[in-house]
């Protein structure tokens, strides 16, 4: 069991620092409220666990391709960029008595599923923190075991998930609404300086392969 509560512990801690994800999700709690903010994480924890999977079964090599990143890169740059710029535009139609609920809560989910998985540093993440854990895991348990602790990660990230979108929805009752055009206007430059930030990586990898 305290072997179980510390991989709960490792996935709170995966899904703790904060960056885009985290940012939308904050944007979203504020704009429409719990449902719209936790679809945001459950997208994000679908892709995580994609690429849980791509890690479990060994196909990381065709991911280490400079084609490969260079497409990751640029994705995620164009993606948050976009997902970015949005925010920044709806940021003036925020407001207290904002109906909850207007945009679908489809939308939410693949905004949360294409961030994570246009996320090179998702990948990086996986493979070093997962296959770290994978490698040890694999060499002390059972397979069975493995697919438990491996749940165990997905339990902690889901966890991190509900108690983001709880605060961020929260907000918006002690909060007036100059300050909630603010925070979605933060937000929205955070997304754009991640997807910034992908880009030139995206050219870094163009220009020395």
């Amino acid at each position: 069991m305290n072997v179980f509560l510390s991989y709960i512990l490792l996935g709170i801690s995966l899904a703790a620092p904060i960056g885009p994800i985290n940012a939308a999700q904050i944007d979203q709690g504020i704009r429409n409220g719990f449902m719209h903010s936790w679809l945001i994480g459950v997208g994000a924890v679908i892709a995580d666990g994609i690429y849980m999977f791509i890690v479990y079964i060994g196909v990381v090599r065709f991911l280490e391709t400079p084609f490969m990143q260079i497409f990751l890169w640029l994705f995620g740059f164009f993606v948050l960029l976009y997902i970015g710029m949005e925010t920044i535009k709806n940021a003036g139609k925020v407001h207290l008595n904002h109906t909850r609920g207007r945009d679908p809560l489809t939308k939410s989910f693949f905004t949360g599923f294409f961030m994570s998985i246009s996320n090179p540093l998702t990948i990086l993440f996986w493979l070093g923190i997962y296959g770290s854990v994978l490698a040890k895991t694999a060499a002390t348990y059972e397979t069975s075991q493995l697919i438990l602790y491996s749940s165990a990660i997905f339990i902690g990230l889901i966890m991190w998930d509900i108690t983001m979108a709880s605060v961020a929805s929260s907000f918006r009752k002690f909060l007036t609404s100059r300050l909630l055009v603010m925070i979605s206007l933060l937000s929205g430059v955070s997304l754009m300086g991640f997807g910034i930030y992908f880009g030139i990586q995206a050219f870094k990898v163009i220009f020395t392969t």
